[in-house]
């Protein structure tokens, strides 16, 4: 592996806690396609880790729900012909994922007020307009 994968800040993926997995991959191949085992499946026990703060762990845990098996979050990757290339894929893809579903939340939008002097400004703009328009029809021209 190139290193720690930073998910945010201080917080690393714990190396400890990566199952990987590989298997055949249907994916792009060459002469020894059938016999090398290029796909990797990284899983991370998400419910059981100790490496992210109780705060992110419960954020990540509600954003990936769909995601997750039995608490464990999976990550597949097969694009490259190198094993390694592939491990360096999924690693990079989970950290990623990681990174986006412990974000804090955006703070919410606070409506702005448009000031009561540029509303007036842009009504009285509009009557002028409308006798502007209503002056060129030829009801009184006789």
């Amino acid at each position: 592996m190139s290193g720690p994968y930073v998910i945010r800040g201080a917080v690393v993926l714990p190396e400890a806690e990566l199952v990987w997995r590989f298997s055949r991959s249907s994916g792009p191949g060459g002469q020894h396609v059938n016999t090398s085992d290029s796909q990797v499946e990284l899983r991370f026990d998400l419910g059981k880790t100790q490496a992210l703060p109780p705060v992110w762990k419960e954020r990540a845990l509600e954003r990936l729900a769909g995601r997750l098996a039995g608490g464990v979050l999976s990550v597949r990757a097969s694009e490259h012909r190198s094993q390694w290339r592939n491990r360096e894929t999924a690693a990079v893809r989970l950290a990623a994922l990681l990174a986006e579903a412990t974000a804090p939340p955006p703070k919410p939008r606070r409506k702005s007020r448009i000031p009561r002097g540029i509303n007036e400004r842009r009504l009285r703009e509009k009557k002028q307009r409308g006798d502007t328009k209503r002056g060129r029809s030829g009801r009184d021209w006789g």
